[in-house]
């Protein structure tokens, strides 16, 4: 059997980190993958291999991308700490205030850091939906400014899986007349450089890696089940197979949809690792970075099942979540892409992956990568 060697440069001190990231890839852990670093703005490590399909007939290639569903999210938040930091949009306003109808059905006092924090009681759609339904972009937002919550909005945790990244879109789209995806590419993805799609022209399809499925299938709760978990993974159904298909590139569903790979992630988020300076450009301050860190909700998340700490849309250390220190925060998407910010260290942290495992926030693949990083940066 032929050994699947990582592509890439690590520093000397990170050797063991390219070894586990090897490991994974010949032991089937991986089929194809990258794992990128960043220590004060510098990329540390940035490597990446196996294939971009199930039946290895395409190489992971350094531009290969892949869709890291709710990694995604971490782009919509950055968009938000943006605006929030050029005095554009305010966490504590009534999302009304931004988007008049979404008031309706007792949501008046529904504030844009509900949004943020997964409290907003709109894990899901009430209106059964299509999968076609997540490309409109007008039905799926008009539908959740219809609805009424799920549960008192602000009082508990509980993932909007999809919704969310519609919710703070349409709030950015009424604030700045753009979609969020065209403005994170105007205003994020090109200025930096960074390989981040949040609705992608057909031009790059052929970068695209295949996910595999995993073994179940569908999203599963950590906890148990209940109607609200239900709610979120089939109405509609999230079926992997879907990220394949043109529609599902081209449409900008800024919770699920983007496509990138591990250099991208951990390269724009070097923004909020380093109080706002990317590649010499500022993009925040570092109060508007540090935002992110505040924690606006904690408790068990009534979707996941789960004892969660969700801050101005990032994770935060909790019992679930160990993390270096309290300036950390984290993010993961449905298989196992991941990325850990550092505002401490100035440091992050980013895999992306093709085959995915059950999961909805990271994997061992992806924090033995981690630790091992840790570790080195410690020589």
């Amino acid at each position: 059997m032929t050994t699947v060697t990582a592509h890439g440069f690590a520093q000397d001190r990170f050797a063991s980190v390219r070894e586990a990231f090897e490991a994974n890839l010949n032991n089937g852990a991986d089929i194809g993958a990258g794992y990128t670093a960043t220590l004060n703005g510098e990329t540390v490590i940035d490597i990446w291999g196996g294939f971009a399909d199930q039946a290895k007939t395409r190489a992971w290639e350094k531009d290969t991308l892949v869709n890291v569903y709710s990694t995604t999210k971490t782009m919509t938040f950055l968009v938000a700490l943006m605006l929030a930091d050029r005095g554009l949009l305010d966490f504590d306003a009534p999302v009304s205030k931004y988007w008049p109808e979404f008031a309706a059905n007792g949501k008046a006092s529904v504030k844009v850091s509900h949004l943020m924090s997964h409290s907003a009681g709109l894990s899901g759609w009430k209106e059964p939906l299509t999968q076609a339904d997540l490309y409109d972009w007008e039905k799926a937002t008009s539908l959740l400014a219809a609805q009424a919550p799920y549960w008192e909005p602000g009082t508990a945790p509980g993932y909007h899986a999809m919704t969310q990244g519609y919710l703070i879109g349409e709030v950015v789209r009424r604030i700045t007349g753009q979609t969020l995806g065209t403005f994170f590419r105007k205003e994020v993805a090109e200025p930096l450089g960074a390989d981040f799609h949040i609705g992608m022209g057909p031009e790059h399809d052929h970068r695209v890696a295949d996910l595999i499925p995993p073994p179940r299938g569908g999203i599963t709760a950590e906890g148990e089940e209940n109607h609200l978990t239900t709610n979120m993974s089939t109405n509609p159904l999230i079926n992997p197979l879907d990220t394949r298909t043109r529609a599902w590139r081209g449409a900008e569903i800024p919770a699920a949809g983007g496509q990138g790979n591990a250099r991208s992630v951990a390269e724009i988020h070097t923004i909020l690792a380093n109080g706002g300076m990317a590649k010499g450009k500022r993009f925040l301050s570092e109060a508007g970075c540090r935002k992110a860190l505040e924690v606006q909700i904690e408790g068990k998340d009534m979707v996941l099942g789960t004892p969660v700490r969700y801050g101005m849309g990032f994770g935060l250390a909790s019992e679930m979540m160990p993390l270096p220190n309290a300036s950390s925060m984290y993010w993961g998407g449905y298989g196992g892409s991941l990325i850990i910010i550092d505002m401490e260290a100035r440091a992050t942290y980013a895999y992306a992956m093709n085959k995915m495992a059950a999961t909805t926030a990271g994997d061992m693949r992806a924090f033995g990568l981690v630790m091992a990083t840790m570790q080195g940066m410690m020589v």
